[in-house]
């Protein structure tokens, strides 16, 4: 028994039971980002037909576009991040392209739905910071890629 349990911890024994369980966690993490999609586009639904339909005057939205871009991009940002997981289970590599993107895009829904109100400017700043480092990041990823092929 000792024998089978040593043999079990060799590297390459090993290195199958954690790419199994990488597997698991994919599967079980794309089923839960599936189950958040969807709650959030039944949200973006309801939301839209209470504010088209329901509240006076008709066709016009009671909560502001921005928060109802925020919805939208919300969901975007969701797909994003679920493609991110299918390329994973894919090629079993983190695409740095991908993840550069969704984190792009999250950068640029809380500046579509910056409130100056709500936040200080210097908010704005770091948003707009994240968001060149981020552009430039992408930008040598996808040169690097294109030169590469």
């Amino acid at each position: 028994m000792m024998k089978k349990f040593i043999k079990m911890f060799k590297d390459e024994n090993f290195l199958k039971f954690i790419h199994l369980i990488e597997n698991i966690v994919s599967k079980v993490l794309s089923i839960a980002l599936i189950i958040v999609i969807f709650v959030s586009l039944s949200d973006l639904v309801l939301v839209l037909s209470q504010d088209l339909f329901t509240r006076e005057p008709v066709g016009f939205f009671g909560q502001t576009l921005i928060e109802i871009f925020g919805l939208f991009l919300n969901i975007l940002i969701a797909l994003e991040l679920l493609e991110n997981i299918t390329a994973y289970l894919r090629k079993h590599i983190v695409q740095v392209e991908l993840v550069v993107v969704t984190a792009l895009i999250a950068v640029a829904r809380k500046i579509i739905i910056f409130d100056p109100v709500k936040y200080e400017k210097s908010d704005l700043l770091a948003l707009a910071a994240a968001s060149l480092g981020l552009s430039i990041s992408y930008w040598l990823i996808r040169k690097i890629n294109h030169n590469h092929k």
